[in-house]
């Protein structure tokens, strides 16, 4: 099983990693604001993930870490 983490207070919101995963488990969450004022993505479904790490080559700042 793959494990996910972001740095949510560096993410700007842009949401091309949702886009990027083909599992479609990642989402911008709409209830956190972090401190550059942006919904920073978050994982909706951990167990599902697949590991392929298409979110972390996606994320043009490099927020993502996939361990496997």
């Amino acid at each position: 099983m793959a494990k996910l983490t972001f740095r949510t207070d560096e993410c700007k919101g842009c949401g091309l990693c949702t886009f990027a995963c083909p599992k479609k488990i990642l989402k911008l969450d709409d209830e956190t604001i972090n401190k550059k004022g942006h919904h920073p993505v978050t994982c909706v479904d951990q167990d599902a993930c697949i590991g392929c790490a298409s979110c972390a080559i996606m994320c043009p700042d490099c927020i993502i870490t996939v361990e496997r």
